[in-house]
C-alpha cells in the first residue's frame, strides 16, 4: 500500500494530498471510484479498494487499452471480491499491488497512487 507522497515536481513542492472520504465511506472489502483534479486541473479517474483493514488506490485505467476498469454501475471487483477486474477485457489484477495475473495485459500493472489514512480520512496524491 503506497503511503509516501511523491517527490516534488520540477524541483517545486510535493503535491498536496487530496482528501477523498472517510475510511468508513469506503465499502468494507469493496471498492469505489473517484474523479479528482490532476496536474493542470485535468480530471484523474481513480479506484480505491478497502480490504482487510488496508486501502489501495490506483488510476482507473487498464494497462491494456487505458480504458476505465469499472462496469457502468461502478463495480471494480470480481464476484468473490478477490481481484480487480477490467470490465472491457476481463483482465484480473491483484488488489495488493495491481499486477495483472490473467487477461490480455498479464504481467503489466495498474498505476498505483500514493494513499494516506489519517483522522481526516483517506487522501491521495496524484
Amino acid at each position: 500500500m503506497p503511503t509516501e507522497p511523491p517527490p516534488p515536481r520540477d524541483g517545486g513542492h510535493p503535491p498536496t494530498p487530496i482528501r477523498l472520504c472517510a475510511v468508513d465511506d469506503l465499502p468494507r472489502d469493496g471498492a469505489a471510484g473517484f474523479v479528482v483534479p490532476g496536474e493542470g486541473g485535468f480530471p484523474v479517474r481513480l479506484l480505491v479498494v478497502r480490504r482487510a483493514g488496508e486501502v489501495f488506490a490506483y488510476r482507473n485505467a487498464c494497462p491494456h487499452r487505458r480504458l476505465p476498469l469499472d462496469y457502468d454501475d461502478g463495480r471494480f471487483l470480481n464476484a468473490d471480491g478477490t481481484r480487480i477486474v477490467c470490465a472491457n477485457h476481463g483482465a484480473l489484477f491483484r488488489i495488493e499491488d495491481g499486477l495483472c495475473v490473467a487477461g490480455p495485459c498479464i504481467g503489466a500493472a495498474l498505476t498505483a497512487i500514493g494513499v494516506e489514512i489519517a483522522a481526516a480520512g483517506v487522501s491521495v496524491w496524484v
